[in-house]
């Protein structure tokens, strides 16, 4: 369905990848990975059209509909909800618009305004055969947990998270034969996940789909698309598939080359010694020429990178840890959360779980007296020092200070070489440690703050969603991080694999405002 032929893509003189070709068959449903950087959505954007490459081209069959996952939050604030939803079939949309302009407005007298209101009744029924497109828009609008009553409602009086769900939602109302996806499950809750993948498995056509989420590559695609190296190569299966295929090929360069390092090492030994014999003057010359033939090419560097995160705690935890009592909280006269108790305890790896904006955030921060309760306690152990990284570091991590420096600030008596190493475990080694904050990108800032909560070595991490803006090895490095960590942790996440990793107990936040409490990992919560 879609055809790649030798594409290269330089920015600034650096080669992203070059000379790819690569055949996108019907059917199937690839995961493009690699580091942050590699060049995964600037390949998307090359595949959609967004984007030319420096050479080559890519041919998709004008016949075939495609459909690319918008990026735009605010592009449709003036149109309501199912509208925005509509638009993803822009010649439906069109014709439906004036249709209903004409029905208001138009002279039926006139033999043109008839004439024409035939010819918009032919495209709608060309692009909505059974008639359907308005129940269609209504079914995937209530899976994504918008109630009827809001469908009319203006896309400028919705959240962030909801105008992703209806980018999401107008980019598959479609059903287009063709579907390029960058990161579709950002702001998805994992309800909503659930309900995509399910989605996904049962398109038919060709898709491309980036994410992070392992739990989601795994359920979702068939082959994966791997770029690195400088090359996009083609892998049969899902993401664990591909972890397990990737390492054995390395291993097996890897012993290759040793191979052949020894190999050589042996050839110059033995021409050393017996190059100035007369007798073994034609042996040593058979080996100079087997040396001159031995290939050891270096073993190309990968642009991925695994941190090494690891939490440690200044004092052991005493009895006493966390009591909250009859805690409520209201803003704007909506309760938010209502009589909650909860007892954590030493050894607590909680994940706290629940809808977009059901009040996960809000309960990080009344733990972190950023907010105050409109009722209840909260009673914190004697031995207890938190450590907190909040959901959105663009607006906490700002200034001219270099990183190192913002990380000081927080800690004067912090050893420099402590702070030096600490980054460079967060990936950011030499140079790259005098960068001004204000100039680094999302991804680099969760770094920089897993470096903050590092540091602080607090017995008790409240994270929330510290996965975002992660790359697959550096979350996979934070789930081993929490899973070794001797204090406790309360952690908002809808990365499944992330709770499988570190949970023993799933607090879920409910619509009304409750809790529900289990202690087990999420696989028995799932279970229940």
């Amino acid at each position: 369905m879609v055809q790649i032929n030798n594409i290269t893509m330089r920015f600034a003189g650096q080669i992203l990848f070059e000379d790819i070709s690569l055949k996108l068959d019907g059917g199937k449903r690839y995961g493009l990975i690699g580091a942050n950087g590699a060049g995964k959505s600037t390949f998307l954007k090359i595949l959609s059209g967004e984007l030319e490459p420096s050479s080559g081209n890519v041919a998709i069959n004008s016949a075939l509909k495609v459909g690319v996952l918008g990026q735009n939050q605010f592009a449709f604030e003036d149109f309501s909800i199912k509208d925005a939803v509509l638009y993803g079939n822009k010649r439906l949309y069109d014709a439906v618009k004036e249709k209903e302009k004409l029905y208001e407005s138009g002279d039926f007298e006139d033999e043109s305004v008839n004439n024409r209101l035939a010819e918009l009744e032919i495209i709608c029924a060309e692009e909505d055969p059974s008639y359907e497109y308005e129940v269609t828009i209504e079914k995937i609008l209530e899976d994504l947990g918008f109630d009827v009553s809001r469908h009319d409602e203006l896309m400028k009086q919705t959240t962030s998270a909801e105008k992703f769900k209806v980018l999401l939602a107008q980019v598959l109302f479609p059903k287009p034969d063709i579907l390029f996806l960058d990161e579709p499950t950002n702001n998805l809750d994992i309800e909503a996940i659930s309900w995509l993948e399910n989605e996904l498995n049962r398109h038919s056509g060709t898709m491309v789909v980036i994410s992070h989420d392992r739990h989601f590559l795994n359920s979702v695609v068939t082959n994966i698309l791997d770029v690195d190296f400088k090359k996009i190569r083609e892998f049969s299966g899902n993401y664990d598939d591909w972890y397990i295929a990737s390492t054995l090929t390395q291993k097996q360069l890897e012993m290759d080359r040793e191979r052949k390092l020894k190999e050589k090492e042996d050839l110059e030994g033995f021409i050393r010694r017996f190059s100035a014999n007369a007798s073994k003057a034609r042996q040593a010359t058979s080996r100079q020429k087997q040396l001159e033939k031995l290939d050891i090419s270096e073993l190309q560097t990968s642009s991925r990178r695994e941190p090494s995160i690891v939490f440690r705690k200044k004092r052991d935890i005493g009895n006493e840890v966390l009591n909250i009592e009859n805690l409520s909280f209201s803003y704007n006269g909506k309760e938010v959360l209502k009589d909650i108790n909860i007892k954590v305890e030493k050894g607590d790896k909680i994940a706290l779980i629940g809808a977009n904006g059901i009040g996960k955030s809000t309960l990080c921060k009344l733990l972190t007296h950023e907010l105050f309760p409109n009722s209840g306690k909260i009673f914190w152990g004697a031995t207890i020092e938190t450590s907190y990284f909040p959901q959105d570091t663009t607006d906490i991590i700002t200034g001219d200070m270099e990183l190192f420096e913002w990380l000081q600030q927080f800690d004067d008596k912090k050893d420099l070489d402590e702070i030096r190493k600490c980054l460079g475990r967060m990936l950011f080694s030499g140079e790259e440690q005098k960068k001004s904050v204000k100039s680094i990108s999302g991804g680099e800032k969760h770094r920089i703050m897993l470096s903050k909560v590092m540091l602080e070595r607090g017995n008790f991490l409240i994270l929330d969603e510290p996965n975002n803006h992660l790359d697959l090895e550096a979350i996979i490095a934070l789930g081993e991080a929490l899973y070794k960590f001797e204090g406790v942790v309360i952690c908002v996440t809808h990365d499944r694999e992330l709770i499988d990793a570190f949970a023993n107990r799933i607090i879920k936040i409910r619509d009304d405002g409750s809790i529900e409490d289990f202690k087990g990992n999420y696989e028995e919560y799932r279970g229940l």
